[in-house]
């Protein structure tokens, strides 16, 4: 391979073929054979005639006739900056919208879904746009997100800044450059996803915002879900959105084309300056520097925390990441818990009928706006009936008797949705999200037994490639289907083979090349991303090495101590704990908080605002100073050198707590037969700092 790479955020780990990888959402890697249509790895396959078959009939059948949104990508277009790359602060590149020009050559590519193609070309957007003439303007193509402006008597409110200091500051440079110097007088942000908040330090200066100076808005539950959401099982998501992100493939047709609500995630610095307003009603009016809003709180949609806003002096609706011209993700694959499609549907409609009827323009913080009170209200009820319809029908087909692990073949949106854009399932997919809707309401279990209990793959693999006559079978079998381009077919075979012999590299290219054929003919980038993904793992194995720490001070000081002491129990290692009982008072004077943290049974547990009449362990300590044990900038055992944490007791309990714990690394295979045979680098992370917090960005 040639691949040219750099440093991303999340983590910089070495691949097998010794190429310095990128992990985590924003990693450019840029592929330089991308614009001669040359693959990127020299075990990848070309579409096969199936795939291009079927590539070829989408076309044909897709409403392409439908032009509308190229019209409303380009409207209001003012100036694009003329550098297509972002540096970090840190001397990495941040962005880089240069390394997907390869999408702009005007070719059609039989390696991506003719659909998905589409929106990778509309999310080409790059620049400064005009959303309400003189009063509200987007930066478009800076980031996974828009960040919007809005001209108020003396400066502008910001609305979702990014996800980090670098992209924002560089779209508030373009702004003030093309429109004129402004100050931030207010920052908003819609919801609690990290590409909607991080990059607020690059707009705004915390002393402005302490001293009143500068506002900062967000719905209500914003600082607990901001964070709380990618702790608990931070690590495994980390790992997880290896897949959902593609996070090792170069920028290729034949690798990762778009992230369907915007390219990619910028890989900058993360940030987060506490809201200083919490909107807390269904419906909150406010009035900022002249600009008259009403804020809509739409809890449990496509954020736990989450408010559109309506501006009825310029009659133009700003619908967050609830109405972005793409079905979204009720499941998302890196991991989080299951949404509620039918409460996105009602919030919807609350909407539709409250602003719908007199705005006439609707912009949102991914996509582009749409234009005139009849686009508005079409693309409102498209998106309100995709849900509604996703819900109810699945429920309809559970309620006869389709499980969970067959509604993903059976699900289909009715031909009136197909039609419409609006409706497609760029970010969700109608396989992932059906199967979501029933595991919200019925949970996993189809209620055959046989599935309640089932073998692990690994073991229940060796049984089926013993009855199916041994490897050479399977392979011979694969390779059949394969040619006959039944790929799910040939997949159901295969992976077992894989799972029962890890080692078998052969089987292992195959199953790649299955899973690439797959990847190439999915509308769902995340969909794609992952099939992909898990092909370059097959064919190179998995990323190994040590990550770097991913905790910036601004997302430790949001995480509540509860929240801290609620994830040592998760790293607890519960064998290394069996015999053990103690009780620990810590105090934090410095901000009044007291807790007791127990362990009996193997279990750590922890409650707020009581202490312990005989506790076995006393301990001290402000805050301010845990913060930084949190985040590893210093130990239990230098504090109490420095004289700033006490013990008071015996401390027995604090080392007895202290061995049990363990440091999670996003080190382990997803795919069997993909992880390098030498051991694992030993950490050196204080096992009391606080867990890396997953990427949220796109949720």
């Amino acid at each position: 391979m040639n691949i040219k790479l750099t440093k991303i955020s999340f983590a910089i780990v070495m691949m097998s073929s010794g190429f310095v990888m990128a992990a985590g959402g924003g990693g450019v890697v840029v592929d330089p054979g991308a614009m001669q249509g040359k693959h990127f790895d020299v075990k990848g396959k070309s579409p096969s005639s199936y795939t291009v078959e079927l590539q070829n009939g989408l076309r044909k059948t897709l409403p392409f006739e439908d032009k509308r949104d190229f019209e409303e990508s380009k409207r209001g277009f003012i100036a694009a900056p003329p550098y297509k790359a972002i540096m970090a602060d840190a001397g990495n590149v941040a962005w880089d919208m240069g390394s997907y020009e390869f999408l702009l050559q005007g070719k059609d590519f039989d390696s991506v879904h003719p659909s998905l193609q589409r929106q990778a070309i509309l999310n080409m957007g790059y620049g400064l746009y005009e959303v309400v003439p003189d009063k509200i303007y987007q930066v478009r193509g800076f980031d996974l997100s828009n960040i919007s402006f809005v001209k108020t008597n003396t400066g502008w409110i910001v609305f979702d800044p990014l996800t980090s200091k670098e992209t924002a500051r560089a779209a508030l440079e373009l702004v003030n450059e093309k429109l004129g110097k402004r100050p931030v007088v207010a920052v908003v942000y819609s919801h609690s996803h990290a590409d909607h908040f991080g990059g607020v330090r690059g707009v705004v200066e915390e002393s402005d915002v302490k001293s009143g100076k500068v506002k900062i808005i967000a719905p209500a539950g914003f600082m607990d879900h901001a964070v709380a959401e990618n702790v608990y099982a931070g690590n495994a998501m980390t790992r997880r959105l290896y897949f959902q992100y593609g996070v090792l493939l170069p920028r290729s047709p034949f690798g990762h084309v778009d992230q369907s609500i915007g390219k990619n995630t910028a890989a900058g610095n993360l940030g987060l300056i506490e809201p200083t307003i919490l909107i807390n009603e269904p419906f909150e009016k406010m009035t900022v520097d002249g600009v008259e809003m009403e804020f809509q709180n739409t809890p449990g949609t496509e954020a736990p925390a989450e408010m559109n806003t309506y501006f009825p002096q310029f009659k133009a609706f700003w619908a967050a990441e609830n109405i972005t011209g793409t079905i979204h993700n009720i499941y998302t694959l890196r991991g989080a818990l299951v949404r509620d499609a039918l409460a996105w549907s009602k919030n919807i409609n609350n909407a539709l009928y409250r602003y719908g009827n007199e705005a006439q323009v609707m912009f949102a913080s991914h996509s582009w706006p749409r234009w005139g009170n009849d686009r508005v209200q079409e693309v409102m009820r498209t998106q309100r009936d995709s849900y509604a319809h996703l819900n109810n029908e699945v429920l309809h087909l559970a309620n006869n008797g389709v499980t969970i692990n067959e509604v993903h073949n059976v699900y289909r949106q009715p031909e009136s949705l197909k039609k419409q854009w609006a409706a497609h399932s760029y970010h969700g997919s109608e396989e992932h999200n059906s199967r979501a809707v029933i595991n919200r309401y019925l949970g996993y279990w189809d209620a055959n037994p046989a599935t309640l209990i089932p073998l692990s793959p690994k073991d229940s693999a060796p049984l089926y490639v013993e009855m199916m006559g041994g490897s050479a079978k399977i392979m011979a079998k694969g390779k059949e289907l394969y040619k006959q381009g039944k790929y799910r077919e040939a997949m159901e075979i295969v992976n077992k083979l894989v799972y029962a012999q890890p080692n078998n590299t052969a089987a292992k290219d195959l199953l790649a090349d299955i899973y690439e054929q797959i990847g190439y003919q999915k509308e769902s980038p995340s969909v794609r991303n992952s099939f992909l993904g898990a092909a370059y793992e097959l064919r190179h194995g998995m990323p190994s090495g040590a990550s770097p720490k991913t905790n910036g001070p601004d997302m430790i000081r949001a995480m509540t101590t509860e929240l801290w002491l609620n994830a040592l129990a998760i790293s607890m290692d519960s064998k290394k704990a069996a015999g053990m009982k103690f009780t620990i008072n810590l105090n934090t004077p410095d901000n009044g908080e007291k807790f007791v943290v127990g362990m009996s049974n193997s279990a750590l547990t922890n409650i707020k605002g009581y202490q312990d009449k005989n506790p076995n362990l006393t301990i001290t300590v402000n805050r301010s100073d845990l913060e930084k044990v949190m985040g590893g900038q210093t130990t239990f055992e230098k504090l109490l050198s420095e004289g700033k944490t006490k013990f008071e007791g015996d401390r027995k309990a604090f080392d007895q707590l202290r061995s049990t714990m363990t440091t999670f690394a996003p080190d382990f295979e997803l795919i069997p037969g993909t992880k390098a045979k030498a051991p694992p680098a030993k950490s050196n992370k204080d096992p009391f700092e606080a867990p890396p917090i997953a990427n949220s960005d796109g949720a």
